[in-house]
């Protein structure tokens, strides 16, 4: 993704300031994408594109265009000897040890994907170049850099194009005969990808590479009931992998091929339950390794995290040991006045915090369309007014009311209710709370507001939704300390709507005074 914006970015640089010929800029730009993602094309592309721009020169600025394809073709040639050491180095280290992949026998979907995406794309942008009139030399500089996109676009399908052939060329190969065996750890990482480990690299201090992998399905089983109890938990154990913040747990895993630079390779992994059989993953994406800077940048990061994560868990206990005193608190006061011990209604709303940023949303927002000329102001201008409506009651007055019965949520229709035992996760991940249930008709509930980390861990502050995650985990682990009294109708939170019509009326009013 950062390389296509690169090459997007680079695109428009050489065909407007620079004044290049469409075709050139597109092309040059492209290099920084194939070489981070597709180094097979750089050796041929490169030399071609080079003698293109000596002989025609399509702009200013060609010879460093020149140099600069020099040092990319350098770069990708030597990404490509690299792989023979990798590839030798994988051989010692499997010893001689060969399998038959277990996935040998079944359809390989393997760029299937990438191959029709990039098709369309190609023809996409083909089509857009063929159609798009010719400008001369006389006409703007936007008029003629206007085909440089749909050369980008035809490039961008080019390389998924490339992208899903070869990758399908090589995961056939893979299955097509024993391939190499390697005993190694796996882990999930933060991004989604699999992290793999040296067997012997137990606490996980030194990735060798990573790779997107999908889990191989039987094609032959037939769907399993959308009622049936491990497809819930499967559902629960994704949606907290979701959830999760930095890499899962390591789990042992059996390696097949040899995973060098751009490789196809598959997994046999340890499954996460003891008692369920292994999982079998094909990877759906090139093998990268990983260099000992970007080792060092995941080592860096991931100390950042843990101390960020140990220093939340402290702010959430602190909270949760205040609940707990509150309503032991609560607990003698009412004892001592009538033998009983009710706990009253909880209640979290939003701050100063959360109004000061839908008000900041309000003046951004505005600037978009606020200098707009016609017809276009006001369409803008009421768009932004009937979003407007529907979100910023929430961030103005959300409330969660916390009785007997469970936890309710005022929205624009009205309130919803979340029982206790419905509950699967209170959880406040950066900049959001979030509510889910375990009702899959329930829609998680979030809110957002700003935070500063490094503020907090520095002066000992409970961000307020730390503050209302925790006292909120608190009711929802501990039964005795949670209210023993439902709430009233008033109390469970009224609707929001009118709250809504009186933002759209005043966003109409301004819109009409300010015509």
């Amino acid at each position: 993704m950062t390389a296509s914006a690169a090459a997007a970015a680079i695109t428009g640089l050489l065909a407007l300031p620079a004044g290049w010929r469409p075709w050139a800029a597109a092309l040059l730009a492209l290099h920084a994408l194939w070489l981070c993602a597709r180094p097979e094309i750089v050796p041929v592309s490169a030399p071609v594109l080079a003698v293109l721009l000596v002989v025609l020169r399509p702009g200013r600025l060609w010879p460093a265009a020149v140099i600069v394809l020099a040092s990319a073709w350098a770069v990708a040639v030597l990404r490509l000897v690299a792989r023979r050491g990798q590839r030798e180095r994988v051989r010692d280290a499997a010893g001689g040890s060969t399998a038959p992949l277990p996935d040998a026998d079944r359809s390989l979907p393997r760029g299937l994907l990438l191959v029709g995406c990039g098709g369309v794309l190609l023809a996409l942008g083909l089509g857009a170049v063929a159609v798009l009139p010719a400008h001369g030399p006389d006409a703007g500089e936007g008029a003629r850099a206007l085909p440089a996109p749909a050369w980008l676009v035809a490039g961008l399908g080019l390389t998924a194009l490339v992208s899903g052939l070869l990758g399908r060329r090589r995961a056939t190969v893979l299955r097509a005969a024993a391939a190499p065996v390697l005993r190694v750890l796996v882990r999930e990482g933060a991004d989604g990808d699999t992290e793999v480990f040296a067997a012997d690299d137990a606490a996980g201090v030194r990735p060798l590479f990573r790779v997107a992998v999908t889990e191989v399905r039987d094609g032959g089983a037939e769907p399993d009931d959308p009622d049936d109890e491990d497809d819930t938990e499967e559902l629960e154990e994704f949606l907290e992998r979701i959830d999760r913040e930095g890499p899962g747990p390591p789990r042992e895993a059996v390696l097949y091929g040899i995973p060098c630079d751009g490789a196809e390779i598959l997994l046999v992994t340890a499954a996460g339950k003891a008692d369920a059989p292994p999982v079998v993953e094909r990877s759906s994406g090139p093998v990268r390794p990983l260099s000992e800077a970007s080792v060092r940048r995941l080592t860096a990061r991931e100390e950042r995290r843990a101390a960020r994560r140990a220093a939340y868990a402290e702010l959430r206990r602190s909270a949760g040991e205040a609940v707990a005193a509150q309503a032991v608190a609560g607990e003698a006061v009412a004892g001592e006045a009538d033998g009983a011990a009710p706990a009253g209604v909880r209640q979290w709303r939003a701050g100063l915090l959360h109004r000061l940023c839908a008000l900041l949303l309000v003046l951004w927002g505005s600037g978009f369309f606020w200098g707009a000329t016609g017809g276009w102001r006001g369409a803008l201008g009421a768009l932004a007014g009937f979003v407007g409506a529907l979100w910023l009651p929430h961030w103005l007055a959300w409330r969660i009311t916390a009785d007997s019965e469970g936890l309710w949520f005022n929205g624009l229709r009205g309130p919803r209710h979340l029982p206790w035992d419905e509950i699967r996760t209170v959880a406040c991940t950066s900049t959001e709370l979030k509510v889910d249930s375990r009702r899959a008709s329930f829609t998680p509930w979030s809110a957002a507001a700003p935070r500063w980390p490094w503020l907090e861990r520095r002066f000992g502050l409970v961000h307020p939704h730390e503050r209302t995650a925790s006292e909120i985990t608190a009711l929802w682990r501990d039964p005795s300390l949670r209210p023993s009294v439902p709430a009233d109708a008033g109390r469970r939170g009224r609707p929001l709507w009118p709250l809504a019509l009186v933002l759209a009326a005043g966003w109409t009013a301004a819109l009409l005074f300010l015509w």
